[in-house]
């Protein structure tokens, strides 16, 4: 199994680093080119949801991406990432598109709004859970489901193979929430 992470802007990095725990192979996506090597899943990480979204147009790779998950190629987008997957975003734009939810940009605040805590994860158990100036999810829609709240919101949703997250796993020391999307 390969993992190509985006790494256009945000937190790839890190999620390298997860992925290195686990021992699974990956590389990053930077350009257009890097979607011609073989991966069978891809990881969308936290950053800037306008920015990284600008980007993916700018260097043509929205459509080739979108086509890819829309084809069933399994998904995890974390905090801008799961703003990037959306397919209904207020007070905002759409980018990607692939997953029936809605979600709020910066929910939470500014940077200085960021915090930790522990909450449940359906079929995982609890986590422990990093917010950044976070989105949550306002609706899941059609065919998603919930798979985590905090303070009340739904901050983890899974649709088919796309699972996304509020919340930063990449920044933790449990490697639970990436073992579950490798399983997908």
């Amino acid at each position: 199994m390969t993992v190509a992470i985006l790494a256009l802007q945000g937190a790839f990095a890190e999620h390298g680093a997860m992925l290195d725990r686990l021992g699974v192979e990956h590389f990053e996506i930077r350009q257009k080119k890097d979607l011609d090597r073989p991966f069978d899943r891809l990881i969308i990480p936290g950053g800037e949801s306008t920015v990284m979204g600008k980007l993916l147009r700018d260097s043509d790779m929205m459509e080739p991406v979108r086509q890819r998950i829309l084809a069933g190629m399994p998904v995890f987008g974390t905090c801008a990432g799961l703003i990037l997957l959306a397919d209904q975003v207020e007070e905002g734009i759409s980018h990607l598109a692939t997953m029936h939810i809605r979600v709020k940009r910066n929910a939470y605040g500014r940077q200085l709004g960021s915090f930790h805590t522990e909450a449940e994860f359906s079929g995982i158990g609890s986590v422990p859970m990093t917010f950044i100036r976070a989105p949550y999810i306002t609706e899941v829609l059609e065919g998603a489901e919930e798979l985590a709240r905090a303070e009340g919101k739904i901050v983890a949703a899974r649709q088919g193979k796309q699972l996304v997250t509020a919340f930063h796993p990449e920044l933790t020391e449990d490697t639970r929430i990436h073992q579950y999307f490798l399983e997908m």
